[in-house]
């Protein structure tokens, strides 16, 4: 029999790859293509569904074509997905009926404030976990449902479907209408305990559930692919966080793994028991393997990490390359005071606030690009600092490593930085592509290439390591810093019912 191996298909926020591992959990091919950000308003962001489509069947060919890979090579597909982004389409044509609204999109900051009422953010948190925020899927749908002409009255009549970018991909690939618990989690309208549609939550926020896909497992066949892959079991979908958590083999309470990208999200395995947050944290899923008990984890997103250095390359011109900023902030010592907080999209976790802007503060004649860029990359690390103190306050066990991956942790200056603000240590592993990794042990794991989770450890290797070299006092008092310029960034935004 010829190797075997496992296709990942990340549809993340900026762009589309399919990696194809083997059986120690090693890259074997990689193929990868970019979308358009498509800004119809100032903090509005959409994606064009079906350029993301083509994107991703070019993908699949290309991670096979580079390595002479055949289709029947490949034992199972697995799906990770950038999170919350919300799209509905003709149940008969395929057609999407708007593009997709984006994660970062603030469009619904009316709305979710509508929704909260009386009660406020935590409405509905005693049942899914979250607070209402702009961030998540359920308000994004309402929007669509009341703003696309006549789509209340298709989705009433059953002739639309909604899906989050997994079900999406499993959708066009094997034409079934399903998501996992983990992106379900992420739409505010899946009960927590049930793992199934809340009917008072949809029936509050106005969405009827029969646009709603089926919630399954992370880890099962849910069909098998058309066209190209015909016949290959499409039998994993994590959101993009819940599957880097798996990919670094985070299978115990306590474990906490941090992934590094266009935003930064940290995630800890709480058991099989949610644990609900009172320091601004989310309660999430972290995944379920075929009939075993879900997995609960807390999370805290950050909007803009990676994203702040594109931001600098971009739009300020200060460099060139991302890579480029490591060599920038290495011409000074520190920041020179200069602190910048990134609440382009207002603050996440553990803030929750949408009237939040960007700020820069403690400018001086004396403050460079250097410094600039020293503190793009403080940033980062402080926005870090917020969710592990939020974290180990709610958790009954401390943080004593953060296990990184994604694309910002090839800085290692930055990771040294991390390592100095959080006073822990910071572990890069082998394969750093954990979200992706993790789709793929997930679909391993439900077709037999994999056989169990102790496997997937074994496969985990440590690459680099940083230990925290910053005098406490002085990690006291640039936090003390951080926290004056966050408070800056508060009440921008001036809602017209509150003039």
């Amino acid at each position: 029999m010829s190797q075997q191996y496992v296709a990942a298909i990340d549809q993340g926020t900026t762009s589309s790859r399919c990696i194809l591992f083997d059986r120690d959990g090693r890259i074997v091919s990689v193929d990868q293509r970019e979308h358009r950000q498509i800004f119809p308003k100032p903090g509005w962001v959409e994606h064009d569904a079906t350029e993301i489509w083509t994107n991703v069947e070019a993908v699949i060919r290309g991670a096979l074509d580079k390595n002479d890979i055949t289709p029947d090579q490949i034992a199972a597909v697995g799906i990770t997905n950038q999170r919350e982004t919300t799209l509905v389409w003709d149940r008969e044509t395929g057609e999407p009926v708007h593009n997709a609204i984006v994660w970062q999109d603030t469009r619904t900051d009316d709305l979710v404030r509508e929704l909260g009422g009386e009660e406020g953010q935590d409405r509905f948190r005693d049942r899914c976990g979250l607070p209402l925020a702009t961030y998540f899927s359920g308000p994004k749908l309402r929007w669509l449902l009341d703003n696309v002409d006549g789509l209340r009255e298709r989705a009433e009549r059953g002739e639309v479907l909604f899906g989050t970018m997994d079900t999406w991909i499993i959708w066009k690939l094997t034409g079934r209408h399903v998501t996992d618990v983990t992106n379900a989690s992420r739409t505010m309208l899946m009960n927590l305990s049930t793992l199934q549609w809340d009917p008072e939550i949809l029936e509050a926020i106005g969405v009827p559930e029969g646009v709603l896909p089926e919630i399954r497992s992370s880890s099962e066949v849910y069909g098998e692919a058309r066209g190209y892959l015909a016949g290959t079991p499409v039998a994993s979908s994590l959101g993009d966080q819940h599957a880097a958590l798996f990919g670094q083999t985070c299978f115990d309470p306590g474990d906490v793994k941090g992934t590094y990208g266009t935003g930064t999200f940290l995630v800890m395995n709480t058991g099989t028991e949610p644990v609900t947050s009172e320091n601004g944290l989310l309660t999430t899923l972290g995944y379920k393997l075929g009939d075993e008990p879900a997995v609960y984890a807390l999370e805290g997103s950050i909007a803009v990490t990676g994203s702040l250095v594109q931001w600098l390359r971009d739009n300020l011109g200060l460099i060139s390359t991302a890579p480029e900023i490591e060599t920038l902030a290495r011409t000074v010592e520190d920041n020179g005071g200069c602190y910048i907080v990134p609440a382009f999209s207002g603050l996440f976790a553990p803030h929750w606030r949408s009237d939040a802007r960007g700020v820069m503060a403690g400018l001086t004649g004396y403050v460079n690009k250097g410094h600039i860029a020293r503190a793009v990359l403080e940033a980062t690390a402080w926005q870090t600092r917020e969710v592990v103190d939020a974290m180990n306050a709610d958790a009954p066990t401390e943080l004593t490593t953060l296990k990184v991956d994604g694309g910002m942790t090839a800085d290692n200056l930055l990771m040294q930085i991390l390592s100095d603000v959080l006073d822990t240590e910071v572990v890069r592993p082998m394969v750093a592509e954990t979200t992706c990794l993790g789709a793929a042990y997930a679909a391993g794991l439900a077709v037999g290439y994999w056989p169990d989770v102790e496997t997937l450890r074994a496969n985990w290797h440590k690459a680099a390591e940083w230990t925290p070299k910053m005098e406490p006092a002085v990690r006291e008092r640039e936090y003390r810093n951080w926290n004056k310029a966050v408070r800056r960034t508060l009440d921008w935004v001036e809602h017209e019912d509150a003039q």
